[in-house]
């Protein structure tokens, strides 16, 4: 009977001593979210041109305890109060907690996102905490505050894009692509007139620091591979900067609408000038309603909310009033999308 039970026992007691032995890492327990301490919920702010390189404040929170010593990241972020962080913009990630943002910063994510100077706006911040990839985000209750901008030139951020198509040429200033919204998202069109176009992102009018595809997978890396565009056409490139990662999509424009001699059905197909680079349709309307949209497609589309010659992705129709012959251009080689109705 003694030897029955000596393997089990000699087992149990090899088990018992590894459960001993078992050491665990640091259990991470999330407390409260980073809360602002500074400015104050409800603060009023006045941008001044004279004091655009001023100060607008130190954004300051409480930190996120993990339970142990962990390298946190804070993104801090602004957006209009009313668009819920429908479109935030990063004014900067950080192992502190707090930043230093000045006017012109604040000042120029209002422009971009169609607030005139001298209106009073509400926006709103937020700080979102991260430890690891594999740790939830901890995000802070939104502080909200008044600005009041003042009307300027908006200078828009550009990535070059040299390509075969333009001789390799960092410098030329007629193939960029715009942070419209000032968010570290660019967005623009450059037309391919040849197919196998290979073409790069650079910060600048120059090659010290570029962005290509390693492995085309949509990933940019610095001083990658080429990025491939197969077919020639006219392409819409994206790039989000602080993801690194970028799109491309080959677009033919037309106009559709009731006031087109085919209505909502079907598009009137427009033609590209590559001189100008400029699409554009001569045709014979009645009155009604148009808009702009690529690929014979409602994916991409544009109108205009504000009828203020200034489009948005999914705009309001455009009001045609009266019937005749219209010559009606398509502007897109531009940081805002625009167009031209002129009646002959």
């Amino acid at each position: 009977m003694i030897k029955k039970y000596f393997f089990p026992s000699l087992l149990l007691i090899t088990l018992f001593m590894a459960c001993q032995d078992e050491t665990f890492g640091p259990v991470i327990q999330v407390g409260n979210p980073p809360s602002f301490t500074s400015p104050s919920g409800g603060s009023s702010f006045v941008i001044t041109e004279d004091k655009a390189q001023a100060s607008f404040g130190t954004f300051t929170w409480t930190p996120v305890e993990y339970g142990f010593q962990a390298a946190v990241s804070y993104n801090l972020e602004v957006d209009l109060a009313s668009s819920n962080f429908g479109d935030p913009v990063s004014l900067g990630i950080t192992n502190t907690t707090n930043m230093s943002v000045i006017n012109d910063k604040i000042n120029g994510i209002l422009l971009g996102k169609g607030i005139g100077g001298g209106v009073k706006t509400t926006m709103a911040a937020r700080v979102t905490a991260t430890v690891n990839p594999d740790v939830a985000p901890v995000v802070s209750e939104p502080l909200t505050f008044d600005v009041t901008p003042y009307e300027a030139e908006i200078v828009y951020a550009v990535l070059h894009v040299p390509g075969n198509y333009q001789g390799w040429n960092p410098a030329d200033d007629l193939t960029v692509i715009y942070d419209q919204k000032n968010n570290g998202k660019y967005e623009g069109f450059i037309n391919f007139p040849d197919p196998n176009t290979e073409f790069k992102f650079t910060d600048g009018p120059s090659w010290d620091v570029n962005y290509g595809d390693t492995g085309a997978d949509g990933t940019l890396d610095a001083n990658g591979d080429n990025i491939f565009a197969a077919e020639a056409g006219y392409y819409r490139l994206k790039v989000d900067k602080t993801a690194l990662t970028y799109s491309m999509l080959r677009t033919d424009w037309g106009l559709i609408g009731s006031a087109t001699p085919a209505g909502w059905d079907a598009d009137q197909n427009m033609t590209y000038d590559p001189a100008t680079g400029i699409w554009s349709i001569t045709l014979d309307l009645v009155a009604g309603e148009i808009k702009f949209r690529a690929n014979d497609d409602w994916a991409v589309n544009l109108g205009d909310n504000d009828a203020n010659k200034k489009m948005e992705y999914d705009g309001s129709n455009i009001v045609i009033d009266e019937a005749g012959n219209y010559t009606i251009e398509l502007i897109l080689n531009v940081p805002v999308y625009t167009y031209t109705v002129t009646k002959n």
